[in-house]
């Protein structure tokens, strides 16, 4: 899940000035964790020990409540009610990327999906946008082509993947949507030769960068393998210590 940190911090300086072009610093003076990173170690950590994802979430929110979160999911974590929000946004999506890594079957990555996005993005569209990212995710760890993944997901989730990022940067808005912007994060990583190629093609479409290349940066991870020891190294020394412990104890749990 480390691919997911990297994408949210570099995409992080680029969320409100956005750039069109794979040719930008890969880490800058303020590159780092938001709500996307937090999110996803608190997904990693419910899976650890089994603690409902939404309980985690709050708990994780409220230790970092300066991340960054949107207005409903702030709402949400600071009151006491369970009550999800009926949200389409990509928070379902950007946090979900350990699920893809540590369940070992397609129907229960789909399941335990659902299971993750219901606490507070318990609309059609959220629920399938952490479904499509986490099978994404999945399909690459078992060594899916990227042809398999593609088809695997138009055929699944319908989301029009027969576009180029060529044909959708010039026109492409900030979209915090699953509808609006999990099909561009996936076109992103079946676009690119290389982990940091993938985070770059994310980045370079503009909007919501650091959740479009947070995303992406899951998928990529998974069916290249490995993150560059640079970027890595870079990732892990800007990240909290308490969320660099969960990093590594999942990653000692569910190995690539």
């Amino acid at each position: 899940m480390l691919g997911v940190i990297a994408g949210d911090m570099i995409g992080s300086t680029y969320e409100w000035t956005p750039i069109k072009t794979i040719d930008f610093p890969l880490f800058r003076v303020h590159s780092t964790f938001t709500d996307d990173s937090v999110m996803t170690v608190a997904t990693a950590a419910a899976i650890i020990d089994g603690t409902p994802y939404g309980r985690r979430y709050r708990e994780f929110a409220r230790r970092y409540p300066d991340a960054g979160y949107g207005a409903s999911f702030h709402n949400w974590m600071k009151s006491d009610s369970e009550e999800p929000y009926n949200s389409w946004g990509n928070g379902s999506g950007m946090r979900v990327a350990p699920v893809g890594f540590a369940f070992k079957s397609a129907p229960t990555v789909l399941r335990e999906a659902r299971m993750s996005a219901s606490p507070t993005h318990n609309h059609p569209e959220g629920i399938k946008g952490a479904q499509a990212i986490a099978y994404a995710v999945f399909s690459a760890r078992r060594g899916a082509t990227k042809k398999q993944i593609r088809n695997g997901i138009i055929r699944r989730f319908g989301y029009d993947l027969n576009r180029s990022l060529d044909e959708i940067r010039p026109h492409y808005q900030f979209d915090v949507s699953c509808q609006g912007s999990v099909p561009e994060a996936i076109l992103a990583f079946l676009e690119s030769e290389t982990f940091e190629h993938a985070i770059r093609l994310a980045v370079s479409l503009g909007g919501d960068s650091d959740t479009l290349a947070a995303m992406t940066g899951g998928i990529a991870q998974a069916f290249y393998g490995t993150i560059p020891p640079e970027i890595a190294d870079e990732v892990m020394g800007r990240l909290p210590p308490d969320l660099v412990d969960i990093v590594h104890a999942f990653e000692r749990r569910f190995p690539m």
